[in-house]
């Protein structure tokens, strides 16, 4: 599946809307910097009916949140520069885990940690505003 969102609001309401739909996985979040990862997480929380403020986990590498009915674990592997420093972490315990979400920033940096089938949303910074995201599951 593959959408273009028009800003921060459409990117996060088209998250939530797809967290409706899911039920708990590993998703893969795949972009540069200022791509909309992020706001794309925020949006999923509110689709999770998550009331905390969502932020980026650049420092702590992984926040936790309490959904309605599960947890939403939101990764950020960017300070991380292999698979072995994220099982050190004890990360990979996480991904086992099938019963909460866990939506995973440059998972590109720790590669043969998340095990499949997990979904891989790609977004694409167009302008400032415009995004396409690429949804796909990878099995």
């Amino acid at each position: 599946m593959k959408i273009t969102t028009n800003s921060a609001e459409e990117t996060m309401e088209f998250a939530k809307q797809l967290a409706k739909k899911f039920t708990p996985c590993t998703i893969c979040l795949s972009g540069d910097l200022g791509a909309g990862k992020t706001t794309f997480t925020k949006g999923f929380a509110l689709g999770l009916k998550i009331k905390e403020n969502v932020t980026s986990p650049t420092f702590t590498i992984m926040n936790e949140y309490m959904g309605k009915d599960c947890k939403l674990r939101h990764f950020d592997m960017y300070r991380l520069s292999s698979a072995d420093e994220a099982y050190e972490l004890g990360f990979f315990e996480y991904f086992a885990d099938k019963t909460n979400f866990n939506l995973v920033e440059w998972a590109e940096n720790v590669p043969g940690l998340i095990p499949k089938p997990f979904v891989k949303i790609s977004l694409k910074k167009v302008d400032e505003a415009k995004r396409e995201i690429c949804v796909e599951e990878i099995k």
